[in-house]
């Protein structure tokens, strides 16, 4: 047994899952404390399907919770920036793009350090370990605990950082380092901001992992717990503490897990439609895809993996509106406050949920309060809302053949036609809940995103280096080794550096070993049942 729950801004989600069944499925309002609402969430599920806690083996989560702190500026920590490429990387400074009131907050102190890499691996300079050990002094005079490193050409070689690294923790013992080389990708900037995000974010980290734990604690769950990462596999409690940063996104990356195994499907477009908003993605072999583009991120410049994700706005809330110019769906919605405002539940806002009940797509609420609603304005509306979905499906499509869309969210009842570009629409079972089913079947990924040479050994080998660095990766992570697999890998060659260079992104996959294992006993169980 195995539960998956996904703390939402609105909702808190959980499922009970048995191998490739559901046992109970739970929606339970999200709390300020987070504990509590994971709690009742993982309650209703376990007396929902009479199961003792001592039969569950794992929990995993997935969480919004940094991302909306980082995007909303609260609670992030002070942060000194080390960035080792003076003066080959002076002109633009550490938090010279972010928004003013981020900066604000996270800028602790900036320092400029001899060193850094070319693009072909020589050095700039010799790392000035005296600077560095200045700068750790100044830290520990502001106060600052928490600290980013960035090297110019760190992908390539992490050497400095490193070095640096084990100066600054040698001179503050209690500081929390993030090096730039272990979040990011290729590109100062973004890798930097990257770190930097990652660093604001830490102490944060620890109350929230220590929260997700007190509540399985108290329910008597004293077992491993992960939590998803926002390429569809999980992290260690540990790791997160380290790494927050990368579960940003991890929501809509669970539904899109989700809608895969709920259908059966690897290739398709997905559709999670909530309250406020549509969250549009692509699976590919079973995940989603990955953006190809930088993303920001409360409008912070950044590299490190993210889905592709189209967002619009169209949710089971979203307003409609009739004018003489037209009818209008969304983007405002009235959100969490749809059961006091949308018409069928005695409000006087129409809503997206009362043209679904008006046009018998849905069966909720008071339908006699839509009696006064045109037949145009209804017809009106599904019009645009399906103009509004097929225009973003179009925009995620990379070639003009049709492909099988997905729905899942509470609003997936807002779609009910053909759709243009799309071979069939699948609603399943629990689509409600498909992020938490999203974050039960996590598996555990290795990836590595780095600049080869293949002067020595060919291409061949400079893959098979990458291929068995990837699944070391996800092996060390907790990857049962006989399950691992890569399931995504990319080359691009980089005809301005010498020696035949090449960027290789690989990554593979596998079951977390624990849960292998289990599922393999319950296999065999039922055989000789």
């Amino acid at each position: 047994m195995r539960i998956g729950v996904d703390v939402g801004g609105t909702n808190t989600d959980a499922v009970l899952m048995e191998g490739t069944r559901v046992h109970a499925a739970m929606k339970s309002p999200t709390t300020a404390d987070v504990s509590s609402g994971i709690r009742a969430a993982i309650t209703a599920c376990l007396e929902q399907s009479g199961t003792r806690a001592s039969a569950v083996r794992f929990v995993m989560i997935g969480t919004t919770h940094f991302t909306n702190a980082f995007v909303q500026a609260r609670g992030l920590a002070r942060v000194a920036v080390v960035r080792i490429g003076f003066p080959a990387a002076r002109d633009i400074p550490p938090f010279f793009t972010w928004p003013d009131h981020l900066a604000a907050q996270v800028r602790g102190a900036v320092f400029m350090v001899g060193g850094g890499y070319q693009f072909d691996g020589r050095e700039i300079g010799p790392l000035d370990e005296d600077a560095v050990a200045r700068a750790a002094g100044e830290i520990a005079a502001a106060g600052l605990r928490d600290i980013a490193i960035s090297g110019v050409f760190s992908g390539l070689n992490d050497a400095q950082e490193k070095r640096a690294a084990e100066i600054l923790q040698a001179a503050l013992p209690e500081a929390q380092i993030t090096l730039s080389s272990q979040i990011g990708r290729t590109g100062l900037l973004e890798r930097e901001n990257a770190a930097i995000m990652n660093a604001s974010l830490r102490p944060m980290a620890a109350h929230v992992v220590a929260a997700f734990e007190n509540a399985l604690h108290d329910l008597g769950l004293n077992v491993p717990f992960f939590i998803s990462q926002n390429d569809g596999t999980l992290m260690r409690a540990e790791q997160v503490r380290r790494y927050p940063v990368l579960t940003f996104a991890a929501g809509p990356t669970n539904s899109l897990r989700g809608a895969a195994f709920l259908t059966g499907h690897k290739q398709a477009l997905v559709a999670d439609i909530g309250g406020t908003t549509t969250d549009i993605g692509m699976l590919t072999n079973g995940f989603p895809r990955q953006t190809s583009v930088h993303v920001d991120v409360g409008g912070v410049r950044t590299n490190f993996r993210m889905p592709d994700i189209l967002s619009i706005g169209l949710g089971g809330g979203s307003r409609v509106r009739a004018t003489a110019e037209g009818i209008t769906v969304g983007p405002d919605s009235v959100g969490y406050r749809l059961l006091e405002e949308g018409l069928v539940f005695g409000g006087d806002t129409l809503t997206t949920s009362d043209i679904a009940v008006a046009s018998g797509q849905a069966d909720f609420g008071d339908r006699q309060a839509l009696a006064t609603l045109s037949a145009d304005t209804v017809s009106g509306a599904l019009d645009v809302m399906h103009q509004m979905m097929e225009d973003a499906l179009d925009r995620m499509k990379t070639t003009a053949t049709a492909l099988p869309l997905i729905l899942v969210g509470g609003g997936a009842i807002l779609i009910s036609r053909p759709l243009a570009g799309i071979s069939e629409t699948v609603t399943p079972d629990h689509a409600a809940v498909a992020n938490a089913v999203g974050a039960a079947i996590g598996q555990v990924g290795g990836e590595v995103d780095k600049v080869f040479s293949t002067a020595d050994g060919g291409r061949d080998a400079a893959v098979a280096a990458a291929r068995a660095a990837a699944i070391r990766n996800a092996v060390d992570n907790g990857a049962d080794p006989a399950s691992v697999e890569v399931v995504e890998l990319e080359e691009i060659p980089l005809q301005y550096l010498p020696s035949g260079a090449v960027r290789i992104f690989c990554r593979a996959v596998g079951e977390l070993a624990g849960l292998s294992e289990a599922a393999s006993e319950a296999a065999s169980e039922a055989t000789h049942a």
